[in-house]
């Protein structure tokens, strides 16, 4: 047994101590002051303790495009994963934007047989934790960077040819609620454990609201790529912000939304309980500045910014949790707030724990915003 105190864990008042057994899993969590036992105990010094991160919206990493992934590519998926666990991450989700039927079937062929090949070898690594399907089922007004001659119309028909094998690996499926105006789709997904989020999408409140209650439960960064805030015409974001039941994924590398936008944001969706930042990272992500290939055309990074030429924001090269040094150095929330936007409300918003006990002691230390470092328990136990 291992007892760490004086840890602060975000969302917990007062000092904690906590305790970890020989499966290298969390035993027990209490305040200070309790009795300490074990083979050895470890002071925190009130550094913030938490899990890893979890990325839930990430197209590729070290030059690879999720949507080009080939059966030949498991082993580079192998030092993506290596990569982004050592940024910090404890799972995420490949990301496969608009692309043609036969390429979004072979990235999710591959992407189930890496989902098995993790789990029989228990990498250390960050974990692939299912798809997130940002496509095809967007408005042509917002598509944005999305190739137009992949979009179509949602129906559960073609769900069911572009994706039916491989809907057990799904867990988000962005669209837009206009396009599918009966709501079937929205509740077939729903009904199939699949998050639907919103997104891409031109959307009115009254759509946005009945999309809510036909089992959407998420916004696809926020702010970008749908109409905006009106004093007016609230839209889709405006019925998100006031939905206590909807989460919103949020960008925060400064170029998707300006800070301020993001403070209004954060305030009023109660922080972390409406809010989880995702990266939105393309394939340079690992790699410096400089001109990829995307899809048929290009990309030039740009200090961690990728952009079409015609000059169109792309998405990003930064990793997660760059966004929390972020939120804290812009000064629009303070350290424990952001952790928790980067590792527990990503998990809340899947479904998934957060740090509690029977969770692997799989920890970042926070000295920080930009100064964390990974502990990882299981390691102690030989596991």
């Amino acid at each position: 047994m291992i007892t760490l105190i004086n840890a602060r864990i975000p969302a917990h008042q007062d000092r904690q101590q906590i305790e970890i057994n020989a499966a290298g899993k969390i035993e027990r969590i209490t305040e200070m002051g309790g009795r300490k036992k074990g083979e050895k105990i470890i002071d925190m010094e009130g550094d913030w303790l938490s899990l890893g991160g979890v990325d839930l919206q990430i197209n590729g990493g070290l030059g690879l495009a999720f949507p080009d992934l080939e059966i030949t590519d498991l082993e580079k998926l192998d030092k993506i994963s290596d990569y982004l666990g050592n940024q910090g991450i404890d799972g995420y989700l490949p990301t496969l934007v608009t692309t043609s039927v036969e390429k979004f079937q072979k990235s999710l062929s591959v992407i189930a047989k890496y989902i098995e090949k993790q789990q029989q070898e228990n990498r250390s690594s960050a974990q692939v934790l299912g798809v997130h399907l940002e496509g095809p089922f967007l408005n042509y007004e917002k598509r944005g960077a999305h190739p137009s001659q992949y979009l179509l119309n949602p129906s559960i028909e073609a769900i069911d040819k572009i994706f039916g094998d491989y809907l057990s690996i799904v867990k988000i499926i962005t669209l837009a609620p206009e396009l599918d105006s009966s709501g079937t789709v929205i509740k077939y997904l729903s009904d199939q454990g699949i998050t639907v989020s919103l997104g891409h999408s031109q959307a009115s409140q009254e759509i946005a609201k009945k999309a809510f209650l036909q089992g959407a439960k998420m916004v696809t960064h926020a702010f970008n790529a749908m109409p905006p805030l009106h004093h007016r015409q609230p839209g889709l974001l405006g019925e998100a912000i006031i939905n206590r039941e909807v989460y919103c994924g949020l960008i925060a590398d400064g170029q998707h939304i300006h800070p301020t936008m993001i403070e209004l944001l954060l305030k009023a969706s109660n922080y972390h309980q409406g809010i989880f930042l995702v990266s939105d990272a393309l394939a340079p992500i690992g790699l410096g500045d400089g001109v990829y290939p995307w899809d048929e055309r290009e990309i030039e990074v740009k200090q961690g910014t990728a952009r079409l030429f015609d000059g169109t924001l792309a998405g990003t090269t930064l990793p997660l949790l760059q966004g929390v040094a972020n939120l804290v150095n812009w000064g629009i929330c303070d350290l424990e707030t952001a952790i928790l936007l980067a590792t527990e409300s990503p998990r809340k918003a899947i479904g998934l724990a957060g740090l509690s006990v029977g969770q692997p002691a799989n920890f970042l230390r926070w000295q920080s915003a930009s100064n964390w470092e990974r502990l990882d328990f299981r390691q102690h136990f030989g596991l």
